[in-house]
């Protein structure tokens, strides 16, 4: 899973006329990756600390390695009354869950944190009865949303939106954008990206990366493509996976049906949506799915654009566009 924490922000601060706009662009620290930020305003203004103030709402909603957290609560059992970012996405993970058949399933963080994927320490001594038994707290429709409150079935269920809520952040910083009239921008957090409007320096649309796995660390481009009124969120294996003592690889995604790290070909997935809350939440779905299930969900969403990167019987590289995923 993806860390969720926020950090004390450095922002760099550029503005650069464009005609009549000023090209502002804003980064740093954040949710234990970092941000970028770049949009077109009339005068130059410099939205840092509304975004400061954004994200350490949604930390205090929805992180789970902040003790006081609402989700933290909620993992403890405590009573509290969700806000309406908590209310959006775990609306949003119930739709998810239910459109992948649970593949996405938020519930699950209790075995990402027993494989020490997650904020809380490894649970020794993890086998087959470990793990069935942990499984019996799982599955999001086991959790059902009031108005005010969230209320588990399942007192032992742990939910962690760290698959979602980088996404939905991404969003949130896109919508306050809009709010202030900014109609050409490009949000960006730990690779999930949302667009509007065009690059107005460029006169074009937005281009972003889609990077070739590599395992070692290093890093390098697949392929560019332009973006326009779309966001696209990226998941895979390549950077996070644990090795066994036979060298077996392990990702980070569990599959949600068995409680064990995902095995498959895939190594990477990136997913384009309307928004980034969306598209992040299917695109680590995808990753325990499978080409074959991606290929008949598809069907029924030919609103998402999906970019496929895998290994084939000879563990050479291939990739698969669908649903129009730009060349």
């Amino acid at each position: 899973m993806k860390q969720f924490l926020i950090i004390s922000l450095v922002v760099l601060f550029v503005t650069a006329c464009n005609g009549d706009k000023e090209h502002v662009k804003l980064s740093g620290p954040v949710f234990g990756t970092s941000y970028a930020v770049q949009y077109f305003s009339e005068d130059g203004a410099n939205f840092q600390t509304q975004f400061d103030s954004l994200f350490a709402v949604i930390n205090h909603s929805m992180s789970t390695y902040i003790p006081d957290s609402d989700i933290s609560k909620l993992n403890r059992n405590e009573t509290f009354t969700i806000d309406e970012h908590f209310a959006y996405v775990f609306d949003a993970s119930k739709s998810v869950y239910k459109s992948t058949n649970g593949a996405f399933d938020p519930t699950i963080g209790v075995l990402v944190n027993a494989w020490n994927f997650g904020p809380e320490k490894e649970i020794i001594g993890l086998d087959s009865l470990k793990i069935d038994s942990l499984m019996l707290s799982v599955g999001l429709d086991k959790v059902r949303r009031s108005i005010h409150e969230i209320i588990k079935q399942d007192p032992n269920t742990y939910i962690d939106f760290n698959a979602i809520a980088k996404g939905y952040g991404v969003d949130v910083i896109g919508r306050y954008l809009e709010s202030q009239n900014i109609t050409n921008y490009l949000v960006e957090i730990g690779g999930e990206i949302r667009t509007r409007g065009i690059n107005m320096e460029k006169d074009n649309p937005w281009k972003v990366g889609v990077e070739m796995p590599h395992f070692d660390g290093s890093q390098s481009l697949l392929r560019a493509i332009e973006l326009q009124d779309e966001s696209m969120a990226t998941s895979g294996t390549y950077r996070k996976f644990k090795v066994d003592l036979e060298g077996n690889k392990y990702s980070h995604i569990i599959d949600a049906h068995t409680g064990y790290p995902s095995k498959t070909n895939l190594l990477s997935i990136s997913v384009i949506a309307e928004n980034c809350m969306i598209a992040d939440a299917y695109a680590t779905a995808f990753k325990a799915m499978g080409i074959d299930d991606v290929k008949l969900l598809l069907e029924k969403h030919p609103e998402l654009k999906v970019f496929l990167i895998f290994e084939n019987k000879n563990q050479e590289l291939e990739t698969l566009s669908l649903n129009g995923f730009p060349k």
